[in-house]
């Protein structure tokens, strides 16, 4: 597995500094939301050449490499999952833009949330709305392995605002479901702990194993993370002893402190890493 941290973690006039403090500390991933990496550009979707050389030759600079992509659906209005034909069709776009942004810049993950874009409507029963979202995916599924991406489920709990797919065990049969291969499973520690089923985790692993592409090290509603640090050794056991060869990367919003915060949050998952390699040495 590799170490990664979501840029959402800081503002775009702080990222140098935070691109140090992940060099510093030996993480090499960097997850992004585009509209903060390519902030410069008029449309942080399709960057100029100009900026886009930029920002790449920040990144590289700090031995930092591209992971992950999320807010997938960024500056897109309209746009409806369980919607009518227009509304899906935005929705396709947008999610079609965000794959031709990965391809681009060879990203190979592209993490799927957006919890209000996905609400399942009132009078659509969810055989109905699984079947939709399927066939959505499997064509987005496509779209992803021609630009040599991949797109992972994530489970967003209820209290984000959606009832679509709001546990692992929906997300992880909806996966099942679509059946492509670019088509792939996101964890996400804070979804977990808000389901109240944190603790279950590093038994489900090697189950969870075959789908699972990517790890978000979260809290609820994205604060300071991880906060536990004793908790999440078994969780990081449990992925070496999976084989997973992903990014592990940590997903909080900007803390009130700023990038002191950001410095030991980075510092406590490194440090619960090395503790996970080497407690049974």
């Amino acid at each position: 597995m590799r170490l990664a941290m979501s840029n959402i973690a800081w503002a775009a006039e702080e990222r140098l500094e935070a691109y140090a403090i992940l060099a510093e500390a030996g993480i090499a991933g960097l997850e992004i939301a585009p509209g903060i990496f390519f902030h410069a550009a008029a449309d942080p979707f399709v960057p100029d050449a100009a900026s886009a050389a930029e920002a790449l030759c920040e990144i590289a600079e700090a031995g930092l490499s591209l992971v992950s992509m999320q807010s997938l659906l960024f500056g897109v209005t309209g746009a409806e999952l369980f919607g009518g034909p227009e509304a899906r069709g935005v929705f396709e776009q947008g999610m079609t833009r965000a794959i031709a942004l990965a391809g681009r810049f060879g990203i190979p993950n592209l993490v799927f949330g957006s919890p209000g874009q996905r609400r399942v409507p009132e009078g659509l029963a969810m055989a109905d709305a699984l079947e939709q979202a399927a066939a959505v995916f499997h064509r987005l599924g496509d779209a992803a392995a021609a630009a040599g991406t991949r797109i992972t489920i994530e489970a967003n709990p209820a209290a984000y605002g959606t009832n679509f797919l709001t546990t692992l065990e929906e997300a992880e049969a909806f996966v099942a479901r679509v059946d492509h291969p670019a088509i792939a499973l996101i964890l996400d520690l804070g979804a977990m702990h808000l389901n109240g089923s944190f603790a279950s985790v590093p038994a489900r692993l090697p189950d969870l194993a075959p789908r699972l592409a990517h790890v978000h090290v979260s809290e609820p509603d994205l604060a300071l993370a991880p906060a536990d640090a004793a908790a999440l050794v078994p969780v990081l056991r449990g992925l070496k002893a999976a084989g997973f060869s992903g990014a592990v990367s940590i997903e909080m919003k900007r803390p009130p402190k700023g990038l002191a915060e950001v410095r030991r949050a980075v510092h406590r998952l490194v440090a619960t890493h090395r503790a996970a390699e080497t407690v049974d040495a």
